[in-house]
């Protein structure tokens, strides 16, 4: 069994491979090919398989017979090492063209499983202890036999069998065929294929109507009575400009996302499921849904079909070769901000080799890491660009202001153009400000722009959040938030800004660890007319920002509350929750005043508590950096546990009436299954599933026998003081292992979060809100008929 197996010795003799752990990670070793063979070291190789979707089809190739493993027999479309440096996606496009002559671009090849081959060929001189990267390459129809050019030394021929049949040749141990065990590992390849064509569209129909009913859609508007002729004539550059954040996003998401969502939206009156198609990736601005941890609802058979008629050789009455665009089943935690072939160890032996200038750069919020070889394979325009490269195949770093240049280009004159109308001299030097660093990447002071503003149209753009980055929560997303500023409401929570000082001197955790120069924090309540970028499934009700460390050491950080949003929120989902899960006789304290001030103090605790750090070998670095990946859901669980802290904190010292005290815990109470319905592989479903699941076990949450659940306010008190001690300690010693531990015991779906949920399933009480934004898409409108 080996399809990049035991190949011919002379004419790979040179071929270097990268020595690899039992786990698939790179020890930093190569070796020549035949040592990793005789040695039996782990390695990696790429299998290839183009599966004609029209005839349901799989092709084949013969291995030549000069070869010295399987010589003869038929075997995988194309397969061949991984050689030193080179990353998993260029080698195979480097093996289809060189076997095969077949150059793809990278959004064709499909990976939908590793594969770990482990034997012992030849007598005993071939140990093959191989991780196969497997891809698919989806074409609509049959290649032209006569379209391939064929590598003499590997390949003698090509041929096109069924799924099924080919399926039945290999349980039969057929003797011309390379044989693979269709019971074990491999039988994923026909099980993917088979399944993603075993269509039923009313069920299908069905599934996705019930994804979206999870949503309640509402038409979210503000009163513009405040702004200036010139603020709204600025207004109108602005809607157009965060309309271009959500096509930076889209990209962000993965490199074939935005000929998806185009497809989509092109095909979304053909049939009701292609409608709900293109409605639900609305939702999610991805093939992979929020609330169901980032499971997929579509698959590369829904995607995008492209023609390149250059792809191959020509062939008379043949237009040329069409294929399906690629996204894969399981959503890549490193999105597009990394290639998608590197780990973690591969990043950070690059990073190691790097200046201390370098190193900062590249965990830096502002730009993507690529592949060298990725130069080559973005420029591909012949069959012999790639082949025969000799290029060091290194990691590099490319700035966001190059990455999306046209994109940025564009947003940035519109800003620029917005500034000059802006009636506030604020305003107009966020915009402005916000313009340049569109085309520097330099952020800092435009972020400081953001945080002074005093407008009354309120403006967030630009790149700031890091959930979407789940290998390190580096890399920065694009959003934005447009607003009109709500005085009234901005004059009321002034408070909670101006006693962080406070709060952080009286944290519950030692005292070496805290802060003696937090800064109040500017909030600010808007009543939102428009978002876009990374504002994907559940909507947020707030926001602190930014999350540059230097701003946060230098400056602190400002907040800004969606007011009209958590209105809505509360109406329709807070409100009903209680109904069904909160005791009747608790049900009372919920209320809006409650749920929006522990927003307030949420957001507000973001800017308090560890952020630069001290490690105890005495080097300064910060809890991000430290935490990595885990950061997100652990900040969200502190913010949360510690705002109720805080809460409870200034009730006491007369800052807050009394009153609230109840209200307070019972509403949290019922925000827990509102936030864990976002789903576990989301920062906030996660925080608050770690947060109910220490409350309920010792003892502050209460469920009854009719399976609601109540507050012990004898107990709630020192058990939040008790979560908040434990997180913020955590990220005070950067401590990823206890980090781990935490999120491994507490964020998980319990059973009375399992009966909650049922319940809240049960009465269709909605998940999250689709906002419409009717004064926005007005805006648009005009601007597409222009």
């Amino acid at each position: 069994m080996a399809a990049a197996g035991a190949e011919d010795a002379v004419l790979k003799q040179e071929e270097y491979l990268d020595v690899l752990t039992k786990t698939r990670e790179k020890t930093g070793i190569s070796k020549p090919r035949g040592d990793v063979h005789r040695d039996g070291d782990y390695h990696g190789a790429v299998h290839v398989w183009i599966y004609s979707e029209s005839t349901h089809e799989l092709l084949l190739q013969q291995r030549a017979d000069c070869k010295d493993s399987w010589p003869g027999l038929w075997d995988i479309s194309s397969a061949g090492h991984i050689s030193a440096g080179d990353s998993s996606l260029f080698s195979a496009m480097r093996e289809l063209h060189e076997e095969l002559g077949i150059l793809l671009p990278k959004d064709a090849f499909e990976l939908i499983f590793v594969f770990l081959q482990e034997c012992v060929i030849n007598g005993g001189t071939f140990i093959n202890n191989e991780f196969n990267d497997v891809y698919v390459v989806t074409t609509l129809d049959p290649i032209p036999l006569e379209a391939f050019t064929l590598q003499e030394s590997e390949v003698s021929a090509v041929k096109y069998l069924s799924v099924e049949e080919y399926r039945d040749l290999l349980a039969k141990e057929d003797p011309d065929y390379v044989p693979y065990d269709v019971n074990g590992g491999y039988h994923q390849v026909f099980e993917i294929i088979s399944e993603r064509y075993r269509e039923n569209l009313e069920s299908r129909s069905l599934t996705l109507e019930k994804q979206l009913s999870r949503y309640a859609q509402i038409s979210l508007s503000a009163e513009l009575t405040g702004l200036t002729s010139a603020d709204k004539e600025a207004l109108a550059l602005l809607i157009k400009a965060a309309a271009i954040m959500d096509d930076i996003f889209c990209l962000q998401v993965w490199y074939s996302n935005p000929s998806l969502r185009n497809w989509l939206k092109e095909h979304a009156n053909k049939s009701q499921l292609d409608k709900l198609k293109w409605n639900y990736y609305q939702v999610n601005k991805s093939p992979w849904s929020c609330l169901d941890e980032n499971k997929a609802f579509l698959t590369t058979a829904d995607s995008a079909i492209k023609l390149l008629p250059e792809a191959t050789k020509p062939v008379a009455g043949w237009k040329g070769l069409q294929y399906r665009t690629a996204f894969p089943v399981v959503k890549p935690p490193g999105a597009n901000f990394y290639p998608p072939d590197m780990d973690k160890k591969e990043f950070e032996l690059w990073k190691n080799s790097l200046s201390e200038d370098q190193k900062k750069e590249a965990i830096g919020f502002f730009n993507v890491i690529k592949w060298h070889s990725e130069i080559f394979l973005d420029k591909a325009e012949s069959l012999d660009v790639v082949v025969g490269t000799n290029y060091a195949h290194d990691l590099y770093i490319v700035p966001y202001s190059k990455e999306y240049k046209s994109l940025l280009g564009k947003a940035a004159d519109l800003l620029q153009k917005a500034g000059d109308l802006a009636s506030s001299p604020t305003l107009k030097r966020l915009l402005h400000g916000k313009a340049d660093a569109f085309l520097s990447n330099d952020y800092y002071d435009s972020d400081i722009a953001w945080m002074e503003l005093d407008s009354k149209l309120d403006v967030t753009i630009g790149p700031y959040e890091t959930y979407e980055d789940g290998l390190f929560g580096y890399k920065a997303t694009f959003e934005a938030f447009i607003g009109v500023r709500d005085d009234k409401a901005t004059e009321q929570v002034k408070l909670f800004g101006d006693q962080l000082q406070f709060l952080e001197k009286n944290l519950p955790m030692d005292d070496v660890y805290k802060s003696e120069d937090v800064i109040a924090a500017p909030i600010r309540v808007i009543q939102l007319l428009y978002n876009s970028g990374d504002v994907k499934g559940p909507q947020t009700v707030a926001f602190n920002l930014p999350n540059d460390e230097r701003i946060v050491n230098d400056r602190g950080t400002s907040m800004v509350m969606l007011k009209n949003v958590s209105e809505a929120k509360f109406k329709l989902i807070l409100q009903p929750i209680a109904d069904v899960c909160i005791s009747k006789e608790q049900r009372e304290f919920v209320d809006f005043d409650s749920f929006f001030t522990h927003t307030i103090c949420h957001e507000c605790c973001h800017g308090i508590g560890p952020h630069t750090i001290k490690l105890p070998n005495g080097k300064q670095s910060t809890v991000r950096l430290e935490l990595q990946e885990l950061h997100s859901a652990l900040e969200e669980a502190k913010a949360d546990i510690v705002g109720l802290w805080a809460l409870k904190f200034l009730i006491d010292k007369e800052l807050l009436p009394k009153s609230l005290v109840k209200s307070m815990y019972v509403s949290f109470l019922a925000g827990c299954f509102r936030s864990v319905r976002f789903g576990l592989g989301e920062a906030h479903g996660k925080g608050q599933a770690l947060q109910f699941n220490y409350l309920f076990e010792n003892g502050a949450i209460v469920l009854h026998p009719d399976e609601t659940f109540s507050v012990n306010f004898d107990k709630v008190e020192g058990v939040v003081e008790s979560l908040s001690r434990e997180i913020l300690t955590i990220q005070a010693r950067g401590d990823k292992n206890m980090a781990r531990i935490i999120l491994q015991k507490y964020s998980v779906m319990t059973q009375p979060l399992k009966d909650a949920l049922r319940k809240l399933e049960l009465v269709q009480v909605p998940v999250d809100i689709i906002p419409e934004f009717p004064i926005a898409d007005e805006i648009l409108q005009k601007f597409t008929e222009d």
